[in-house]
C-alpha cells in the first residue's frame, strides 16, 4: 500500500472537477484497509473514501487523504434452485456486475442497470431505480470498524435502509469501510417491474415480447441513454437531488394549482418528480459558463469542461431556493458535496 502526494482528482470523480488530495491511496483488500487503520492515518487526519466517484461533488482541494476503494471479485456463496447468493468486492463496477448477473440470468438488479459506480458505494446510497432499490436484494453487508480495524457483518434490517439512505449514511457515517456486499439474486421465476416509467413500452419497442431479465436491462439501458447524459463525455453525478415525498393532502393541494403535477405512490407519502419541479422553474436547458442543467434532464448538474465545483453548488442551492418558494417543497442533495 503506497500513500502518494498532492494527487489530482479530476479522474476520480464522474463530474470531472479539477481539484487535489493531499494525500491518496487505493486499498485493494480488507488486509490493507486493515492495515491502513492500523497505521494510524485514520487518527492523524480526514479521510474521504472514495469509490466510483460518481456520487461526489468536490467543491475545493481535499486537506487529507483520499482512500479509493478497488476490492474486487465476485464469489458464489450459495446456489439453490430459485436463488444465487453472491459476494461482491466493493470496488467492483456496479453496471458490470449487472451485466454479469443479466449474462447468467439472475434477477433482482436489471432495473438497476446503468447506474454509474461501485459496489462498495451501492448500499451505502441504497441506489434506486425505475421502482427497485437495492435494499431489495441486499443480504448483508461487510465492513471494517475504523476504531477497531475489526470486521462487522451487517444484516439488511441492520443497514436500516431508506430511501437513498441507509445506516451508513446516519449513525454510521465515517465509522466503516464497505468491503464487500452479498446479494440474493432469483436464477427462476424472476418477479419483472416494468411499470416505473416507460419501461414496458420501451421493452415492448425493442422487440421483446416477453419480459426478461435481459429485456428489463435492455429497456432501462436504452431509457437511460435517451435521457441522461453519458460522464465520460459531459461531466455529471446523475440525479443531484432526491425525489420528495410529501403528504397526501399537500399532494392535493398542489395538484388543484398544478394539475399536471405527476407523482408515485411512497407508502403512505406521494413521491413528485424533482425533474419536474426544476423544470417548472424554468431551469432545464440553462446554462451559466461552462456548468449548466442537462438539456434533457432537468435533475442532472452538469460540467461542460473546467467548470468548479464551488459553483455547481451555488446552482444547486439557487435551484432548491426557487423550488421551495413555488412549490413550498424543499430539494435535498443525492450527491455527497465535499
Amino acid at each position: 500500500m503506497t500513500i502518494q502526494k498532492n494527487i489530482s482528482l479530476a479522474s476520480f470523480n464522474t463530474f470531472g472537477l479539477e481539484a487535489t488530495a493531499k494525500e491518496f491511496t487505493t486499498i485493494h483488500s480488507v488486509e490493507e484497509a486493515q492495515a491502513l487503520i492500523a497505521s494510524g492515518v485514520f487518527q492523524k487526519q480526514r479521510v474521504l473514501l472514495l469509490g466510483g466517484g460518481s456520487n461526489i461533488l468536490l467543491t475545493k482541494n481535499f486537506d487529507g487523504l483520499v482512500a479509493r476503494i478497488a476490492i474486487t471479485g465476485k464469489k458464489v456463496i450459495h446456489k439453490h434452485d430459485a436463488h444465487v447468493v453472491l459476494k461482491v468486492g466493493a470496488g467492483e463496477n456496479w453496471h458490470e456486475l449487472v451485466m454479469y448477473c443479466v449474462e447468467n440470468n439472475w434477477g433482482g438488479v436489471e432495473n438497476l442497470s446503468l447506474i454509474p459506480g461501485t459496489m462498495g458505494a451501492a448500499p451505502m446510497q441504497n441506489i434506486g431505480a425505475y421502482g427497485v432499490e437495492i435494499k431489495d436484494v441486499i443480504e448483508e453487508v461487510e465492513a471494517v470498524e475504523i476504531s477497531t480495524g475489526n470486521i462487522k457483518t451487517f444484516s439488511n434490517a441492520e443497514c436500516r435502509f431508506g430511501y437513498r439512505e441507509s445506516i451508513f449514511k446516519q449513525e454510521a457515517k465515517d465509522k466503516f469501510i464497505i468491503t464487500g456486499v452479498t446479494l440474493r439474486l432469483t436464477t427462476k421465476d424472476h418477479h419483472f417491474n416494468c411499470s416505473y416509467g416507460a419501461v414496458h413500452d420501451t421493452m415492448i419497442a425493442l422487440g421483446h415480447d416477453v419480459p426478461s431479465v435481459r429485456a428489463v436491462s435492455d429497456s432501462v439501458i436504452h431509457i437511460r441513454r435517451s435521457k441522461l447524459p453519458d460522464p465520460a463525455v459531459i461531466g455529471n453525478a446523475g440525479s443531484f437531488f432526491k425525489n420528495p415525498t410529501v403528504h397526501a393532502d399537500t399532494f392535493e393541494a398542489l395538484k388543484k394549482t398544478y394539475p399536471t403535477i405527476p407523482s408515485y405512490p411512497a407508502g403512505d407519502m406521494i413521491k413528485v418528480p424533482a425533474a419536474w419541479l426544476i423544470e417548472q422553474c424554468g431551469w432545464k436547458g440553462k446554462r451559466f459558463n461552462n456548468i449548466g442543467v442537462h438539456q434533457l434532464q432537468a435533475l442532472v448538474l452538469v460540467n461542460y469542461g473546467g467548470g468548479e465545483g464551488e459553483k455547481i453548488w451555488e446552482l444547486a442551492m439557487n435551484i432548491q431556493a426557487s423550488v421551495r418558494d413555488k412549490f413550498n417543497i424543499t430539494l435535498h442533495p443525492e450527491v455527497n458535496v465535499i
